[in-house]
């Protein structure tokens, strides 16, 4: 009967031992760098229909987007900016060239899944980066799509004219 006390506490130690262990290997997730032989950080981007596919490397800070310059492809200003964005966050401006496959949606959907691209790829190449661009929320999908059209129905919601008479 004494043995069984002894037992317990013993387990009770060794249960708060690998609680620590385990806490202490939980607390602190090592994200890797991912280059590639040609030292570029590959990432896909995605927002509402499009897809971007993304490569950075070290550079002038040139984005080329389907094989053309980004002011060409995204003539407006507030796209440019939003594909700008997190290398203003995590101060790169002028730091990486960019190139970009993008597919699918229309351009704002597009540039959005750039920026998508762009963070991730960021975060791939330097992950100390990652606490800024995720505390901005560039590393979150925007998982908003457009809603289904429904059967019995002009759109998704909206309703056929009503007539009383």
């Amino acid at each position: 009967m004494a043995q069984e006390p002894q037992k317990i506490s013993d387990l009770k130690d060794l249960g708060a031992a690998t609680r620590g262990v385990a806490a202490a290997e939980v607390a602190a997730p090592k994200h890797e760098r991912k280059v590639d032989a040609q030292g570029r950080a590959y990432a896909t981007g995605k927002r509402k229909d499009a897809i971007a596919r993304v490569w950075i490397k070290p550079g002038s800070g040139k984005i080329t987007v389907n094989g053309r310059d980004s002011t060409v492809y995204f003539a407006r200003p507030v796209l440019r900016m939003m594909i700008n964005q997190p290398f203003g966050i995590v101060n790169r401006a002028g730091q990486f060239d960019v190139n970009v496959t993008v597919a699918g949606g229309g351009l704002s959907g597009q540039a959005g899944a750039v920026r998508h691209g762009i963070s991730k790829a960021l975060t791939y190449f330097e992950p100390d980066l990652r606490g800024a661009l995720k505390a901005e929320g560039f590393l979150t999908r925007d998982s908003r799509t457009v809603e289904r059209k429904k059967y019995g129905r002009a759109k998704a919601r909206r309703s056929f004219q009503f007539s009383k008479r």
